[in-house]
């Protein structure tokens, strides 16, 4: 059961930001918290993977607070964070001996993040008068959760 909650919440996590989840396994896979050797997820755990994943989600955290940047609940958007919900929720399963029920439950946890995401953004940008305090807000949910979730 805690190997299917781990894999919801880090679902969850990309539906706040979609890269956010994927950084936080690659971590977890290279610090051998999390056990991919010798499956397809196992370059998830290689040396570079790492930074290389937290680079790209910092680029994501950037590009979020820019006006121009669509909602998250456009197709492509949309889309590419019910993939990552499942790549992470298909790390955590396979892990845990449970890949299958794993993506199924990444993947519930990315859409039902996604959309609590966009509709918590708006309630706290509302509540705070602007949109950055909200985001910046959901980025630390984001990292607190998916620390959380692995360990």
């Amino acid at each position: 059961m805690p190997v299917l909650i781990s894999a919801f919440v880090l679902g969850f996590v990309c539906g706040l930001r979609a890269l956010l989840g994927l950084a936080a396994v690659s971590w977890a896979a290279s610090c051998q918290r999390l056990q991919l050797q010798g499956s397809w997820l196992s370059f998830l755990g290689f040396r570079f993977t790492p930074y290389i994943t937290s680079l790209l989600s910092l680029g994501e955290i950037i590009n979020d607070k820019l006006p121009k940047t669509p909602s998250r609940l456009v197709p492509p958007q949309f889309i590419a964070r019910v993939v990552m919900g499942g790549l992470t929720g298909a790390a955590i399963g396979f892990s845990g001996g449970q890949l299958i029920l794993g993506v199924i439950v990444g993947i519930i946890g990315s859409v039902v993040g996604t959309f609590a995401g966009a509709k918590g953004r708006a309630l706290a940008a509302k509540l705070f008068g602007r949109d950055l305090p909200a985001a910046l807000l959901e980025d630390a949910i984001g990292i607190v959760l998916a620390f959380v979730a692995l360990h």
